[in-house]
């Protein structure tokens, strides 16, 4: 019996797992999903998870998104951010909707382009994944697969680095798109800060301190 979307209930907060999905049945629940923003979508070699993030998550990534934003404005790099956009590849059998992702190194070849496709376009240079357990380790595959360069996993108040090596992603200290900061250590102190006495002080606190960085 065919699985029809509309039976699928998936509560915020929760993921659930779908396996031996064809790649036609993936596709068109994306297409489904279109007119429910509020589900995240995985799918690695006919697995396929769909979740519904809580506030705190979406609160997180949009934070962790906004730092992204000001070290590029300062720095003066162009830059592409392209939020929870679906990217997909028939051919590696992958799809992936991050939490947020940035075109960076590669922002010129795909500027002013409306609809991403992977067989003739890079993937994101960057991409962000936050309140990540172990149990979503396909999206840390399915980011493996497409080829996304540089992967940051926040959980519990760490920022966890992985660069692509050999097309595998290995931990890493130092961030291939800001390779001259201790980008783990300053992300999460700003996001504390964040929580603590609110987002617009943290920006602006952080703004400062890229100031002092670039006046060194």
């Amino acid at each position: 019996m065919k699985l029809q979307l509309n039976q699928i209930d998936v509560q915020p907060g929760e993921r659930i797992i779908l396996r031996d999905i064809r790649w036609g049945e993936f596709e068109q629940i994306v297409e489904e999903l279109g007119h429910h923003p509020s589900h995240r979508i995985a799918y690695y070699k006919g697995t396929l998870e769909i979740m519904v993030p809580l506030p705190g998550h979406e609160d997180r990534k949009e934070i962790i998104g906004d730092l992204v934003k000001v070290l590029l404005e300062e720095f003066d790099i162009e830059f592409r951010s392209l939020g929870s956009s679906t990217f997909k590849q028939q051919i590696a059998a992958v799809g992936v909707e991050p939490d947020a992702c940035f075109y960076i190194q590669n922002e010129a070849m795909i500027r002013g382009k409306d609809r991403i496709d992977l067989s003739i376009d890079p993937p994101p240079d960057l991409a962000i994944e936050v309140d990540y357990t172990t149990d979503s380790q396909l999206k840390k595959s399915s980011y493996e697969a497409l080829g996304v360069p540089e992967l940051w996993l926040y959980n519990d108040r760490a920022l966890q680095i992985y660069v692509l090596r050999e097309h595998k992603y290995v931990e890493s200290d130092i961030s291939l798109n800001f390779p001259t900061i201790s980008i783990a250590n300053v992300i999460s102190q700003y996001f504390t800060q964040s929580r603590i006495e609110g987002r617009n002080k943290a920006i602006k606190a952080f703004r400062s301190w890229v100031f002092r960085e670039l006046a060194q």
